[in-house]
């Protein structure tokens, strides 16, 4: 008999948006319910997102991610990894919600099989938007682990009625936009309930993060530290 401990699930790369609209009487989030049969957070109130596909990395965005955004990212994995990741999170987005962020254009080549929905809006996925403001990687114990990239975007940069979610899958339901100082009163996992906080003050700071904080729970002990 082996004294090792059986290995968990492995911790795969995701990415996350808060998608934000502001209003005179303060910030609303968009933010959906998953269902009381997945696998992981049933029932929680997220953000969109999800796991990386192998074909990000080949997506042709419209426009790249900032450079300090790309230098944050890139310098915690590999080079291409911040492109990969930024069109993970406008895929999640448009799967989970039917709201696209892109720019018109043409795609160059074939356009993959899971965006030739989005493509068929006559609009290319675009990064720009995207600010990277939160990692965190799931503590282990859980059935599903991810290594989690949260972006925030402005609903002035979707394309179309950022009300209309006739065209999001079943994923996510009771989508709807949230107001910021009302959203920690839902049924949240831990962490979105610290993003949430970061993501309030770094509001009022004016949304661009000096640092990115970081939850890292890859190793026996969890810890806290801020990208630079």
């Amino acid at each position: 008999m082996s004294d090792t401990a059986p290995a968990g699930p492995p911790i795969r790369d995701a990415a996350t948006v808060l998608l934000v609209r502001r209003r005179p009487g303060g910030p609303s989030i968009l933010m959906g319910q998953r269902g009381a049969g997945a696998a992981f957070m049933p029932n929680k109130y997220v953000f969109p997102g999800g796991a990386l596909d192998p074909g990000d990395a080949g997506v042709p965005l419209a426009s790249p991610l900032s450079p300090g955004c790309l230098s944050r990212l890139d310098a915690a994995a590999r080079p291409g990894m911040g492109a990969a990741l930024a069109a993970a999170a406008i895929r999640e987005l448009w799967e989970e919600t039917g709201l696209a962020l892109g720019l018109p254009g043409p795609w160059p080549g074939d356009v993959p099989a899971d965006w030739q929905a989005f493509a068929a809006t006559g609009f290319r996925p675009a990064a720009h938007p995207l600010t990277f403001v939160f990692r965190a990687i799931t503590p282990p114990g859980r059935p599903r682990r991810f290594d989690a990239r949260f972006f925030l975007a402005d609903a002035t940069d979707v394309a179309g009625d950022p009300d209309d979610f006739s065209r999001a899958a079943d994923e996510l339901s009771h989508l709807h936009w949230v107001p910021l100082a009302e959203a920690r009163r839902l049924n949240l996992p831990f962490i979105t309930e610290v993003v949430l906080a970061e993501v309030g003050a770094l509001l009022g700071r004016g949304g661009a993060p000096e640092a990115v904080p970081f939850f890292d729970n890859s190793g026996p002990l969890p810890q806290f530290r801020r990208l630079v």
